[in-house]
């Protein structure tokens, strides 16, 4: 008697379809979204901090005044307006004309999604390695998956990647004869871990990957976001050469308006714009026009203030919240911006184990194992703090904590609750422990 399956069509799919795997953080939208439960899961920006009876003119002037234009097809490299404004932008962190930026350089992507997987497309052969901090942005797991590249992950600690595990990792590749394409990397305000890669390290970093011949993908969605001064200056404000810069829209205006961009080297930049219009064949007019009114017209560095006084009030009461109510033997880190708190939990847990007792307690968080390949970190959990109310915050955490004490409760009396979890450290602020290495 053969096998049987629900799809019909599972010896029809490419086999890059084989590697594909629902998101962690996606499979707990529908229930994360419920009103009753306290959501410390996603990764939301407040969008009711942005003033939203101005926005809304704004858009119902576009499509009143300029509908002709902005609502037609466009060119697949963006709109020149709107790259000259993000080259504006790029500019508050040091990525100006001196270190060559230039809007002929910048490609509109939707969302920096579809930018991660048009540099995945032009880079990415079937069985390439990708280098990757340990823990990792989901959403890049599953664009290299996709691609059929296997991601090592390299360990980081409280001062972000750690220098002499990237050249241990490029070593170890080089035996085994595979070939590395590039290193990708958070290094401001990670996600998930909200940590931040030191000045001193972002040089050594950038030594090593010249020294390999590595290209270095830098992600860098939250680096406007910080609560305690200016982050360091981005890897591409340091070198021009073999450093891909992508960024987004998402977390400093909408995410609705899904955009976002790369700054490539010039020779990479056709061959980007070929990639993306095979996808899509041009970004959207009509949200380019908004993102690029919003710049022009709107107190957008104002904003940008709201939002992090917003996110530091938030930062704080999950950190006062989770120092008063966690067990003893939590730790966790101590972001300086961005939007989340990286949790390392007591001997014994397994936070995707706890899960379902989690949400029964109607609070939610995403299980560390969503931000390894390997599947490895059930340790530890990513807690948002960007979108609920410090209120709201302060509550998912009680009724987090009291879901870890019954764990620890049950492990006492029954032994390990669910399967033994990769140990990959802890990173302490208020409780001591070993860092994230």
């Amino acid at each position: 008697m053969t096998g049987t399956t629900l799809d019909d069509y599972t010896d029809r799919y490419a086999r890059r379809v084989r590697g594909m795997t629902a998101s962690e953080i996606r499979a707990l939208f529908a229930v994360a979204n419920r009103p009753e439960v306290v959501s410390l899961a996603g990764g939301a920006p407040y969008i009711a901090a942005l003033p939203l009876d101005a926005v809304g003119e704004m858009l119902g002037r576009l499509g009143a005044d300029h509908g002709s234009t902005t609502l037609q097809y466009g060119i697949g490299q963006g709109t020149p307006e709107l790259r000259e404004r993000i080259c504006e932008v790029m500019s508050l962190s040091g990525i100006d004309a001196a270190c060559g930026a230039s809007p002929d350089d910048v490609v509109v992507t939707v969302g920096g999604q579809q930018a991660l997987d048009l540099v995945a497309r032009l880079f990415l052969d079937p069985g390439d390695v990708v280098l990757a901090e340990g823990p990792t942005y989901v959403g890049a797991l599953g664009v290299f998956q996709a691609a059929q590249a296997q991601v090592v992950h390299v360990p980081m600690d409280n001062d972000g990647l750690i220098p002499e595990a990237l050249e241990t990792a490029i070593a170890d590749q080089a035996r085994a004869g595979r070939r590395i394409k590039f290193l990708y990397t958070i290094p401001t305000y990670q996600n998930p871990t909200g940590v931040t890669l030191t000045e001193q390290r972002r040089e050594r970093i950038l030594d090593i990957c010249e020294r390999a011949g590595l290209l270095v993908v830098e992600d860098d969605p939250y680096g406007q976001l910080g609560f305690e001064g200016d982050a360091p200056a981005p890897l591409r404000a340091r070198r021009r050469d073999g450093v891909f810069y992508l960024s987004t829209f998402s977390k400093t205006f909408a995410p609705g308006l899904r955009v976002g961009w790369i700054l490539a080297p010039h020779a990479v930049r056709d061959k980007l714009v070929i990639a993306s219009e095979a996808q899509i064949l041009c970004p959207s007019g009509f949200a380019q026009a908004a993102v690029a009114t919003y710049l022009g017209t709107m107190p957008w560095r104002e904003q940008l203030k709201v939002y992090r006084e917003v996110y530091r009030e938030r930062r704080d009461a999950l950190l006062a919240a989770m120092a008063d109510l966690m067990p003893a033997g939590t730790a966790w880190t101590r972001p300086g911006g961005g939007l989340f708190v990286w949790a390392t939990l007591p001997d014994g847990l397994d936070s995707k184990a706890m899960m379902p007792r989690a949400i029964a307690a109607r609070v939610a968080y995403v299980p560390g194992t969503g931000f390894y390949a390997d599947g490895t970190g059930t340790d530890a959990m990513r807690l948002n703090f960007s979108f609920p109310p410090p209120e709201r915050i302060r509550e998912g955490v009680r009724r987090l904590s009291g879901v870890m004490e019954q764990d620890i409760a049950m492990r006492r009396v029954f032994g390990a609750v669910g399967p033994p979890g990769s140990r990959r450290g802890r990173a302490g602020s208020d409780t001591p422990g070993p860092d994230l290495a």
